[in-house]
């Protein structure tokens, strides 16, 4: 074996991670939100997306792996709404002063600096607009794609540590507590979740809605931060991580003692969060369906997505193999 080789094979099996840490919420639990959310739609719409929902699960995960070869995409998945605060009067809290609507946020911050910091809502009103297209063109391909796609961005917004700076805890030497909240535990927990959440309803102001899921989100932010950092004082450190082997990786990860300390004392906050996201997907998806007309969705051709969508998926997928991140790897 040459030496060059030899190093490579080495290192893939020696290279400690933390697992999951560049994909938000961890793709086991967008996958699983996206394919909850089916199960939420009315009659008229559930045939299609159950004969589909296979494709919907798995490009969940479709806008974490673009982030490797566009730019401009990172910024889709989150807002550190509080690099604003420092702007706030007396009684005013961050979502009073940042508007909501995107031309006047640009107005009053910059296109710049909203890029800087994160257009998660924005971008959910741009997405659930391309679906509604999609569907109003009976469109297979973009059906699809926008479905599964906005799924991705709904489940960000509502991950608490998608709503601030200290996104990864880098800032009060919590480095890895992004991973910890939106993979770890739902991989360890989520069997137990209860996934009987009602009907998708009709949102009557996407912006709005999107906004609230951003300030729910950050509500429970401090105590995700608060409750790690109480718990990393009192638990033995040497019981912390583990080291798990996943294929010919071995990966550095948090004992499952300590998850479930951590799980116990957030008491449901991220099957809370979940159950939302799931309950907000099928929203979005039925309201673009009722603004398109409440076309018939069987009649939209196709049994699935076309060679030339398929290929553009392998492209993408190109880039997520090639290695790093464009723009901000937001859980490191």
């Amino acid at each position: 074996m040459k030496k060059c080789c030899f190093i490579f094979v080495i290192a893939a099996i020696l290279f400690i991670v933390f697992p999951n840490e560049t994909y938000s919420w961890g793709f086991f639990a967008h996958k699983k939100i996206n394919r909850m959310a089916v199960f939420t739609l009315p009659p008229e719409m559930i045939g299609f997306y159950k004969k589909h929902i296979d494709f919907i699960t798995e490009h969940a995960v479709d806008p974490d792996k673009r982030r490797y070869g566009v730019d401009g995409e990172a910024p889709r998945h989150y807002i550190d709404i509080d690099v604003y605060e420092h702007l706030c009067k007396e009684g005013e809290t961050v979502f009073d002063i940042v508007p909501k609507r995107w031309n006047e946020a640009v107005e009053k911050f910059t296109e710049d600096t909203l890029q800087a910091y994160g257009i998660v809502p924005w971008h959910l009103e741009v997405m659930v607009k391309r679906l509604m297209y999609a569907f109003k063109d009976k469109n297979l391909d973009r059906v699809l794609k926008y479905s599964a796609e906005i799924g991705h961005y709904i489940g960000d917004a509502h991950v608490p540590l998608h709503t601030t700076e200290n996104y990864n805890g880098q800032l009060t030497n919590q480095k890895g507590i992004h991973g910890f909240w939106e993979s770890r535990l739902p991989e360890l927990f989520s069997g137990d979740y209860d996934y009987f959440i009602g009907k998708a309803e009709y949102i009557d102001n996407t912006l709005d809605f999107g906004w609230q899921s951003v300030y729910e989100s950050h509500l429970a932010m401090d105590s995700v931060l608060d409750f790690e950092r109480a718990l990393n004082e009192k638990f033995p450190q040497d019981q912390k991580y583990v080291y798990e082997t996943r294929g010919t990786v071995t990966m550095k990860n948090y004992a499952r003692e300590y998850a479930e300390e951590f799980h116990a004392m957030l008491d449901g906050q991220v099957e809370r969060r979940m159950r939302k996201a799931i309950l907000a997907i099928g929203s979005y998806w039925y309201t673009a369906w009722v603004n398109a007309g409440q076309p018939i969705l069987d009649e939209i051709e196709g049994e699935g997505a076309s060679q030339e969508y398929l290929l553009e998926l392998q492209e993408a997928e190109k880039h997520f193999g090639e290695g790093k991140i464009k723009g901000r790897a937001h859980q490191h």
